[in-house]
């Protein structure tokens, strides 16, 4: 077992009573058409708050706050340019926006706006990658 630990950001973003999940594209290495909560790893040396802020401009051309913490997960995977076994800690945080108008970035295919009740059917229905089902059971 490799020692290798990640940390990730991800942003449950709440607008008009809705979720916004991202469409992961059909040709990504993983979770390939899946939806997921949008975020991503952090950089070394960067601040958590600040990545995840990065993450949803890049992914979302959304402007975020980070509001406060959702959840925390682990989830382990295998690094697809290094075959290297990675423990990653990923920090589930509530994050705001002033508007829904979103521009996906070329790592997702599609982007949508759900009612909770709609993403849990969507979680029984087998259509959001692990780590976004993780993040929603509390």
């Amino acid at each position: 077992m490799s020692n290798m630990w990640g940390l990730a950001a991800k942003g449950i973003c709440r607008h008009n009573g809705k979720i916004l999940l991202l469409k992961i594209r059909s040709k990504s290495s993983h979770d390939a058409g899946l939806w997921e909560i949008p975020g991503g790893k952090v950089k070394k040396g960067e601040f958590f708050d600040a990545a995840l802020k990065r993450e949803y401009k890049e992914e979302t051309g959304l402007d975020v706050e980070v509001e406060s913490l959702y959840n925390v997960i682990q989830r382990n995977y295998t690094a697809c340019k290094t075959n290297e076994e990675i423990r990653s800690i990923q920090l589930i945080m509530n994050v705001s926006c002033t508007t829904d108008e979103v521009t996906i970035s070329e790592e997702h295919d599609d982007y949508g706006w759900f009612t909770k009740e709609e993403v849990l059917e969507m979680i029984d229905d087998g259509l959001l990658a692990v780590a976004a089902v993780r993040a929603f059971e509390k």
